[in-house]
């Protein structure tokens, strides 16, 4: 079995948990997503009643936003610094 150091491990602990924040990020949006591009009556209805309930996009956007921009950086700088790639 192959091994890697416990830099790259935590690395990719950390990678994995930025990733699914932006995959949380995109489902608490879908209804948001889901107007916009296919707005009927039903969907009106769906964000009306989401927004009565405290659905809130915004936070969607943002910590979703920041997460990839994180992730996506932490990437960047890992695979320019320590692999050598990109």
């Amino acid at each position: 079995m192959g091994s890697q150091s416990k830099a790259k491990t935590i690395f990719l602990l950390i990678s994995m948990v930025g990733w699914l924040i932006v995959g949380a990020a995109l489902m608490y949006l879908f209804p948001l997503m889901a107007n916009g591009l296919v707005h009927s009556d039903l969907t009106g209805l769906w964000m009306k009643n989401l927004t009565l309930h405290g659905y809130k996009p915004q936070l969607g956007l943002l910590g979703g936003g920041a997460a990839l921009v994180l992730t996506v950086a932490g990437n960047a700088i890992w695979y320019q610094k320590f692999e050598g790639k990109l």
